[in-house]
């Protein structure tokens, strides 16, 4: 089995996803990266683009940034703020 990391989506008023992930793309300020179980405490800034998650069951999500977000990565878990 993987190994996963939690991730919380969220936007004023809304949390848009919460779960255990096994993988998360980004489109950070400078390209798009990646996050897996065990990543480095970072912070980045956001762009434009596609959110793509992948949860413990293999199902894959899509979330739209309409504009710049940010990402916070610590402790096995990520939280994305739109």
């Amino acid at each position: 089995m993987a190994k996963t990391f939690h991730l919380t989506i969220a936007k004023i008023g809304e949390t848009l996803f919460e779960g255990e992930v096994v993988s998360l793309s980004l489109p950070g300020a400078e390209g798009v990266f990646e996050i897996l179980a065990g990543h480095e405490p970072l912070i980045s800034l956001l762009k434009k683009g596609e959110i793509r998650v992948k949860d413990v069951q293999g199902e894959r999500f899509h979330f739209e940034i309409p504009q710049n977000g940010v990402a916070e990565v610590s402790s096995n878990q990520a939280t994305i703020l739109l």
